[in-house]
């Protein structure tokens, strides 16, 4: 029997491409995507869906026969940082209703990503290993550490496959950011190609880990797809493709856009930064199902500009 995936949260910055790719691989057909508000120009089936509704994701996944669950729900760093009671109740809600359910109806594989977000000042700044002290400064990041935690222990104590990706700051051309910290890194791409100059809302000299939306996509599903008994991390794979700051991302866009001006002015944003790695060691996820990212910081501003003209008409 073919498998039947539900995304929980499809309408994001990542939801929005991984629906795209999981229905290329599975069938339109085969692909749920869910959100708190109507889908729009998709071509398979959607469903209206408050993550916090455990009653109504139960009936969903009893309705297609589910067997895989994507929970994509989450309230990020930033916009966590404004009202973070309300971030953590979203988070960790959303997160116990899929393991549940998952468990009561005997879902085959869940998806849950974390994020850099789980390290703080104490972890090491530079190639950050898989086991370190996770500390993390951000209420977002208190709840990935939850949650990752939760993943292996409904993995070790009921046998739920869950599967989960530390991501580094996300870039791609297909949606606007979401309230991130790393968003200025998507941000800046689009001033760039309406010649518009920039606000950065970081230090030039503040380096992040990040990976172009296509690794991040293929890593998902590259991890997804390997055999159980390779899955040897049962709460999150650190995951790493590039790691720049403010002024080399500007210095790589002025290779093709010469006149573009970039300003910094750090606001609450620049502590959330600090407070992360520099660079992420992965060597965990090479090793265990044989991730490689494609894409460095030329290759990415190239295809960033490409995609970005195209849709504003250039």
């Amino acid at each position: 029997m073919k498998d039947t995936i539900l995304l929980v949260g499809a309408g994001g910055q990542i939801g929005t491409v991984l629906t795209e790719a999981l229905r290329k691989a599975f069938g339109s057909d085969h692909v749920v995507a869910t959100d708190l508000r109507p889908l729009e120009n998709q071509n398979g089936p959607t469903e209206i869906l408050d993550a916090l509704d455990g009653q109504a994701l139960a009936a969903l996944v009893k309705k297609y026969k589910v067997t895989q669950i994507y929970h994509l729900a989450a309230i990020l760093s930033a916009t966590g940082e404004k009202n973070p009671m309300w971030a953590w109740d979203i988070n960790m809600r959303s997160l116990f209703n899929v393991l549940e359910v998952s468990r009561e109806q005997q879902v085959a594989k869940v998806y849950y990503p974390s994020s850099i977000a789980v390290f703080g000042l104490e972890a090491s700044p530079a190639m950050t290993p898989q086991y370190s002290v996770l500390i993390p400064g951000t209420v977002y990041g208190i709840s990935k550490v939850a949650g990752e935690n939760w993943a292996n222990y409904y993995f070790k104590r009921y046998g739920l496959d869950v599967r989960s990706l530390r991501y580094p700051g996300i870039i791609g051309y297909e949606s606007m950011p979401g309230g991130g910290t790393t968003d200025y890194a998507v941000d800046i791409y689009h001033y760039a190609v309406q010649n518009k100059p920039y606000e950065c809302f970081l230090r030039a000299d503040t380096p992040l880990p990040m990976l172009y939306m296509p690794d991040a996509i293929r890593a998902t599903l590259e991890l997804m797809e390997a055999p159980a008994n390779q899955i040897m991390v049962r709460t999150s794979y650190n995951l790493a493709g590039m790691t720049f700051n403010p002024g080399e991302i500007t210095a790589s866009i002025q290779k093709e856009v010469p006149d573009f001006k970039v300003s910094y002015v750090p606001d609450f944003r620049q502590a959330i930064a600090d407070s992360w790695p520099a660079s992420i060691d992965d060597s965990a996820a090479r090793r265990d199902w044989g991730w490689k990212p494609e894409y460095d910081l030329d290759a990415m501003t190239r295809d960033m500009l490409f995609h970005l003209r195209k849709q504003y008409g250039m």
